[in-house]
């Protein structure tokens, strides 16, 4: 099986005001988020990590190159 390292950033705003849990709501939210790899025919391969609100959505930097600053979650992404 060959390895892909490809990495994308990514954005999705919701079409409709995101409830909070102790009331009120918050407009127009654009949730950023990166994907790695290519995702199986099977779709069983994705894993989602949650993290703070206020959290960028850089999860990891597969590739050690030049421009790429360390990720959140550098030690659990990635092959294995």
């Amino acid at each position: 099986m060959q390895q892909t390292r490809s990495q994308q950033k990514q954005f999705h705003t919701l079409e409709a005001p995101l409830p909070l849990w102790r009331g009120g709501e918050l407009e127009r939210v654009t949730l950023a988020y990166e994907t790695y790899g290519e995702l199986s025919g099977a779709r069983d391969n994705a894993v989602l990590l949650l993290h703070a609100l206020t959290g960028d959505s850089h999860a990891a930097c597969l590739d050690g190159g030049e421009g790429c600053p360390p990720g959140w979650w550098d030690p659990l992404v990635g092959p294995g």
